[in-house]
């Protein structure tokens, strides 16, 4: 996978809470094994009125074309429902690589991990000012520094807003790198070898 880097973009914002995984990927899209072309299925019945994709929904923000970028901003409780990892392929897939929020489920939150999609939880009242900034001009600018732990509103009236958060070491260190669990563990090699060999002489 592709290295992580520091994400600056303009975001969508996806204003509601308890979106559950049925409604960010529908379970009749599940019969793929590959992880491509999730995200032409992406919030499906949202998107489309009777699944008829001639006829997209007005008002639905990602048939919105004032609004686009790779950072997705969501209300608080994002991802619950099944554990179905593809809600996380398809949000990828689609194009975005941060996704933003108050609270996620356990269980997509490790999915997005898994899948070089970074979630990015923040405090409620800090989520209120991106989606007042982004709801009202489309092209602001926020900016995801994943070495720093740090998120950035980059407002144009007056100064930029910055927090921190928190992400586990491990799943940091693999995007930094652009390491999956396999790739971790064969840039340890040298230092699993030398283990190896103090221990088999420590033995003898």
């Amino acid at each position: 996978m592709r290295a992580f880097t520091t994400i600056a973009s303009t975001a969508v914002p996806l204003n509601a809470e308890n979106v559950d995984t049925d409604q960010i990927i529908p379970a009749r899209f599940l019969k793929a094994t590959s992880r491509d072309g999730f995200g032409k299925n992406l919030f499906r019945d949202w998107r489309y009125e009777n699944d008829n994709e001639s006829r997209p929904r007005k008002g639905f923000v990602l048939n919105d074309p004032a609004f686009h970028g790779r950072i997705l901003l969501c209300a608080k409780n994002f991802g619950c429902g099944s554990s179905r990892e593809h809600a996380a392929w398809a949000i990828k897939d689609y194009g975005f690589d941060v996704v933003v929020s108050s609270f996620f489920a356990d269980i997509f939150k490790n999915n997005a991990l898994n899948n070089f999609l970074l979630p990015v939880t923040v405090s409620e009242s800090f989520l209120n000012e991106l989606f007042k900034a982004v709801e009202s001009d489309p092209s602001t600018g926020v900016t995801v520094d994943l070495a720093a732990q740090t998120i950035t509103l980059d407002k144009k009236n007056g100064p930029a807003l910055s927090e921190k958060f928190d992400i586990n070491p491990y799943k940091k260190t693999c995007l930094l790198n652009g390491y999956d669990d396999i790739d971790y563990l064969l840039s340890m090699k040298d230092e699993i070898a030398e283990f190896e060999n103090n221990r088999i002489t420590s033995n003898i």
